[in-house]
């Protein structure tokens, strides 16, 4: 059994950047080995006081270093599928931050290459599964606390959106973690997709349409729906309620304390996804270290991937035609079972 992850990140960017500092400061029996990105001046920078850590500026390099033997991987999305078909070649363990890879046809690939690998290898980064008020409405539904769980509305705000962003990555960047959120929650798969497209605001750029209103229906007859909303101005918001047979349940409001002072009344809002999820992102990376310590995964599967880059393109074909789409899944594999 390994006593500790020496881990190569893949990918020294925004995310990739915030991982390699929370492995090197927070998390408990993981080092960085290794930091891969083209661009080598970045990776260089990237390990600036990591004792023993390389800057490389090519994947499959870091993976054939004798010293590594996990890997994190934080590149964009399109470079995923090599990198994965490569880590699981090695059989060690991958944490792959979401998406698994853009589109439904290559994530069935990955499945395919770790069901032929004969155990589960890689963790998918939805990190909100560990939030503590996901945790703790996930446990209100599992208990039945409240009765049967009979439709979930989400609000997913974010201040501006960077250059570049654009209508399809409303679904494939932002809800893409509804999607997985309402997998969570009612522990079943998502039947259809629909996406209206309302009054637009002026903050939005040329050629993407904010906000949009999801509806999304489970194979029990859930239905959940999503405000994304991505040129909000005002903060980062993400927020869901839950309806119940006997009650209602919210979680993700305004953080802090609510305070009334000087004729005026109110909290917080955060500004970004780093601090309203920064506790979530420590708890998953942690939840993968000591699973993986154990040769499991502590957290969303490849299949589960799989599940929500289908989710994606059943919203995307949604957001072009304003129809009612079905989920195309293949069967679930005994692996993932």
């Amino acid at each position: 059994m390994t006593k500790i992850l020496r881990v190569a990140v893949i990918g020294a960017g925004r995310m990739g950047a915030d991982h390699i500092q929370r492995l090197n400061t927070r998390i408990h029996g993981a080092e960085v080995a290794a930091v891969v990105d083209v661009d080598l001046t970045r990776a260089q920078a990237a390990i600036e006081g990591i004792p023993g850590a390389i800057a490389l500026a090519d994947a499959e390099e870091a993976l054939n270093n004798g010293d590594v033997n996990a890997v994190l991987i934080a590149t964009p999305g399109f470079l995923h599928e090599d990198i994965l078909l490569k880590a699981i070649a090695k059989d060690i363990p991958i944490l792959c931050e979401k998406p698994l890879t853009p589109d439904a046809g290559s994530s069935w690939k990955i499945v395919e290459a770790e069901q032929k690998l004969g155990r589960k290898r890689i963790q998918v980064g939805f990190m909100r599964r560990f939030d503590a008020e996901y945790a703790a409405l996930g446990k209100i539904i599992r208990d039945s606390e409240l009765g049967e769980l009979l439709m979930l509305h989400h609000q997913h705000r974010n201040p501006t959106t960077p250059a570049g962003f654009t209508n399809e990555m409303l679904i494939n960047d932002s809800v893409v973690h509804e999607f997985d959120a309402i997998r969570y929650f009612t522990g079943e798969e998502i039947t259809s997709v629909q996406v209206r497209l309302g009054k637009a605001t002026r903050n939005a750029p040329a050629g993407q349409h904010d906000p949009q209103h999801v509806l999304i229906e489970t194979a029990s007859g859930v239905l959940a729906d999503v405000e994304i909303y991505v040129n909000a101005k005002f903060g980062y918001e993400v927020a869901t309620q839950a309806s119940f047979e006997d009650g209602i349940v919210s979680i993700g409001a305004d953080t802090g304390p609510y305070t009334r002072s000087n004729g005026r009344w109110g909290g917080e809002v955060t500004p970004g996804f780093e601090e309203r999820f920064g506790a979530a992102y420590d708890a998953e990376i942690q939840s993968w270290v000591d699973a993986a310590l154990r040769d499991e995964i502590g957290g969303p599967t490849a299949w589960d991937g799989y599940a929500t880059a289908a989710c994606c393109e059943a919203g995307v074909e949604a957001q072009k035609n304003g129809e009612k789409v079905a989920v195309k899944l293949n069967a679930k594999p005994a692996l993932y079972r």
